[in-house]
C-alpha cells in the first residue's frame, strides 16, 4: 500500500526527568519522576501525522538492541509501515536525554547513534515509496546529505537547523519549517517578536524557499510566501503548557497530514488547523504519549 506521507528521519529514544527547575552548570538536583519514550523528530512527525489517520511510511534506521526493538513495536502499533526501517549493529540506537521544569521548558541532549548511519542506500531501496508520496518530510537529525537526497528524490518539505545548511535545502524544499532557535542559527536573527520572524522569513525566501513557516511556540506562526507580499501572523489558542516536547513536531506531523488529505485548503488554514492539533500536544507530559489521536480532536479539524 502506497504511504501518501512519508518521513525521511531520526528515531530517538526519550530518557526524561521531570524537575521543578533545570539545573545550573555542576549542579545536582532532585527531580521527581523519570520515564523512557518514543521521539526523534522524524518518528515524531509521522507518529502524528499516522494518528490523524495519513498512510505513513518511516525510513530510519535504529540499533539492534533493546531500545531499537521497542522503537519497531512502537511504530508498527502506531500504524505506520516499517518496511524501511533498518536496524544496524555498529550503533545504538540514538537517545534524547530531556530535562522537563514545572513550567514545561526543556534541555535536551541528542546522541544520534544509528541515525547517522541512514544512508543513500536506503534510499535507494525506499526510492517507490519516495516517489509516490504525496507529502516527504525532512529534518536534520540524520546526516544533512541524506535527507537533501531524500528531498531531491521527492522535491518535497523540510526541517532543526545547521549554520552552515546546504543552500540547495532551500531550492528543493516547497514549504521549510524552522523553530525560534533555528531561525537564528540559520540566518544570526534573533526572534523576538512578530518582526523579527519575518525578517527570518524573507531571507530564507531569498534563498529559494517558496513558503517559509517560523513556528513561535504560544505565539503560533508567521508564514511568508514568495508568492504573498504580506506575512501572516496565524496565532495559536492560549492553552496551559505542561510539556512543551515535540510540540513542533506534532505540528509539522499534522501539517503534512493536511497537505497530503486536504491539499484545496488554504495554507493558513492548514496552519491554523496544525496550530490547534499541536496545542492539544503540550498539554499532555512526554513526547508521542502527548500525542492526540483523530477521534480525540474536535471534528471541524478534518
Amino acid at each position: 500500500m502506497a504511504a501518501e506521507v512519508v518521513v525521511v528521519g531520526s528515531c530517538m529514544t526519550d530518557l526524561v526527568s521531570l524537575t521543578t527547575r533545570l539545573p545550573r552548570a555542576g549542579e545536582t538536583i532532585l527531580g521527581h519522576k523519570f520515564f523512557i519514550g518514543f521521539g526523534g523528530k522524524g518518528a515524531n512527525q509521522c507518529v502524528q501525522s499516522a494518528r490523524l489517520g495519513a498512510k505513513t511510511s518511516l525510513i530510519c534506521k535504529v540499533g539492534k538492541d533493546s531500545f531499537g526493538n521497542d522503537y519497531v513495536e512502537n511504530l508498527k502499533k502506531n500504524g505506520i509501515s516499517t518496511a524501511f526501517v533498518g536496524q544496524t549493529t555498529d550503533a545504538a540506537t540514538g537517545t534524547a536525554s530531556i530535562i522537563v521544569n514545572s513550567e514545561g521548558q526543556n534541555v535536551i541532549v541528542i546522541v544520534p547513534g544509528a541515525n547517522l548511519l541512514l544512508n543513500f542506500e536506503d534510499l535507494k531501496r525506499a526510492s517507490d515509496v519516495i516517489c509516490n508520496a504525496k507529502v516527504v518530510v525532512c529534518q536534520l537529525e540524520i546526516t544533512p546529505a541524506v535527507s537533501l537526497e531524500a528531498l531531491k528524490m521527492a522535491h518535497a518539505s523540510g526541517a532543526p537547523a545547521l549554520a552552515d545548511l546546504d543552500p540547495q535545502f532551500y531550492t528543493y524544499s516547497d514549504i521549510f519549517c524552522c523553530n525560534e532557535t533555528e531561525a537564528e542559527i540559520l540566518t544570526g536573527i534573533p526572534v523576538g517578536n512578530l518582526e523579527d520572524a519575518e525578517k527570518v522569513g524573507r531571507m530564507l525566501l531569498q534563498r529559494g524557499c517558496k513558503l517559509v513557516i517560523v513556528t513561535l511556540g504560544a505565539e503560533g506562526c508567521m508564514m511568508i510566501s514568495a508568492e504573498e507580499p504580506i506575512p501572516k501572523h496565524v496565532p495559536a489558542g492560549k492553552v496551559r503548557a505542561v510539556d512543551t516536547t515535540g510540540a513542533g513536531d506534532s505540528f509539522m506531523g499534522a501539517l503534512a497530514f493536511y497537505l497530503a488529505y486536504y491539499p484545496k485548503l488554504p495554507m493558513e488554514e492548514m496552519i491554523r488547523k496544525s496550530n490547534c492539533v499541536a496545542s492539544v500536544s503540550v498539554q499532555a507530559s512526554g513526547t508521542q504519549s502527548s500525542y492526540p489521536y483523530r477521534k480525540d480532536l474536535p471534528q471541524d479539524l478534518f
